[in-house]
């Protein structure tokens, strides 16, 4: 009876396209170069690149808006200059208050 239960089980084991199937999974799961681990690694720095896509094309825009308002008046960039730069006229005298 035992004899019998063993070979039952081990004639699906010995079909060669079986086995062949069981190596070339394992092979490509585990062993190869772009196995699982690389390939869930790669899809997962795609997910943040693709945040990080969105991020700066988001920020490409907001500086495209507000060049365009510096293009347009001559006040808006000399506030911009004198804001973000320092900037000052020859007669001017400018104080830094910095907060702590």
């Amino acid at each position: 009876m035992k004899a019998l239960f063993s070979r039952k089980l081990l004639k699906p084991l010995a079909n060669k396209y079986l086995i062949a199937f069981i190596v070339f999974s394992v092979w490509m799961i585990f062993i190869d170069d772009n196995n699982i681990f690389f390939l869930r690694k790669n899809v997962n720095k795609l997910k943040e690149y693709r945040v990080e896509k969105a991020y700066f094309l988001e920020k490409i825009r907001k500086d495209s808006i507000h060049l365009q308002e510096m293009k347009a008046n001559a006040k808006n960039l000399d506030k911009f200059a004198r804001e973000e730069f320092l900037m000052k006229k020859k007669d001017e005298d400018i104080f830094l208050i910095i907060e702590k």
